[in-house]
């Protein structure tokens, strides 16, 4: 349904959200869950505005904690990700993301300062696949 509707906002609402809540059954409610929310990390490199989705590394839903991953519209957030789990002292070799429509998944990994997103696209009849990436 969510693909014959075909606007964004379905598509994050009935395909990426029950995605992430299997993922966060998957990992025994360890992990956190934000949508839509402020991500500010740093104005002057445009690091700045809202995140469709950031996955935090807690069993809490209060606040963001690190280190997070997110899943983007783009690219720049994967930095900020980078920076907000630096900040807090949480050194991470690489940071993982994902970039989605809904139906099609891309992933990126941030390693120093370069962004790697990978060529092959994960449609979302492949459940399981999806699943296993992000886990």
């Amino acid at each position: 349904m969510a693909l014959e509707i075909d606007t964004e906002k379905v598509r994050l609402e009935m395909i990426v959200v029950p995605v992430l809540i299997e993922m966060r059954k998957y990992f025994h409610r360890q992990i956190s869950l934000f949508s839509g929310i402020d991500f500010n990390i740093d104005s002057a490199k445009g690091l700045n505005g809202r995140c469709d989705f950031v996955i935090s590394h807690s069993p809490y839903q209060l606040a963001i904690a690190a280190p997070v991953v997110v899943l983007v519209a783009a690219k720049a957030e994967i930095v900020a990700a980078k920076i907000f789990n630096t900040q807090r002292n949480n050194h991470i070799s690489c940071i993982y993301g994902a970039v989605t429509t809904g139906s099609l998944w891309k992933f990126l990994k941030l390693e120093g300062d370069t962004v790697f997103i990978e060529a092959k696209e994960h449609f979302i009849g492949n459940l399981e696949s999806i699943l296993g990436i992000l886990a």
